[in-house]
């Protein structure tokens, strides 16, 4: 069998921005804009829930909990496939394909973040908490001053890696006609028709080479947490 790698060359800049210079990125850009936006979101949101269920416990913790299971057990495909449909409905007027696809990741990856962002902030020694109340620091300053920034170094491997899934749960966008860069390779490949192994093998080498970037930046961080700790005295 012979590859023909011509037809990436004919639409490489296509397969890496899409039509940008008409205001309609695609591609790879449009795949790490989605993924940068609803990685934003979904920390904003994971943290924020994971603050709550740390200070109020309880009913709160249920709740949420409850909350993160549910969403965390439906495929993402459906969580997508739903606000595709429900926001027109529920705004009364079209969407963006691409903004329905970042809040379905963000919804979908915040139930993570929180639990990762719980499990950090009671992974700290009980004194630091303590420590801020005896000083009269609010329960949120204790958590914004005192357990978040200490927690960080230790979660940023984790959130690296939930990172790395949002890039590649991009390519679902291909189920409603996002032109992130899975779709744009399928729209290639209708167009020439005979080239699939070429197209779908640079695809697969893209995604390689961002993920396996970002997991050597969370693994040289994990290493470096780790002596941080070992010499601490």
């Amino acid at each position: 069998m012979e590859f023909d790698y011509s037809v990436l060359h004919d639409n490489f800049t296509y397969m890496l921005w899409g039509r940008v210079a008409d205001g309609q990125p695609g591609g790879v850009l449009l795949t790490l804009i989605m993924a940068l936006s609803a990685g934003v979101l979904a920390l904003v949101l994971g943290v924020l829930m994971a603050g709550l269920a740390w200070r109020f416990g309880g009913w709160t913790r249920h709740v949420l909990f409850l909350w993160a299971s549910f969403i965390r057990g439906i495929p993402l495909i459906f969580v997508i496939f739903w606000l595709y449909f429900l926001l027109p409905v529920v705004f009364g007027g079209s969407i963006p394909g691409p903004l329905t696809v970042v809040l379905a990741l963000a919804w979908f990856t915040s139930a993570a973040v929180m639990h990762s962002t719980l499990a950090g902030l009671e992974s700290l020694p009980t004194g630091q908490q303590e420590a801020g109340i005896a000083s009269g620091m609010s329960p949120l300053k204790i958590l914004g001053f005192i357990l978040l920034p200490q927690a960080w170094p230790n979660l940023l491997p984790s959130y690296i890696g939930l990172f790395i899934s949002l890039i590649k749960d991009t390519s679902l966008a291909f189920i409603v006609n996002v032109p992130e860069l899975t779709t744009i390779a399928a729209q290639v490949n209708n167009r020439v028709q005979i080239y699939p192994a070429e197209i779908f093998l640079f695809v697969g080498l893209v995604y390689y080479l961002i993920c396996a970037a970002l997991a050597h930046v969370a693994g040289k961080r994990l290493k470096k947490a780790k002596r941080q700790r070992l010499v601490k005295p």
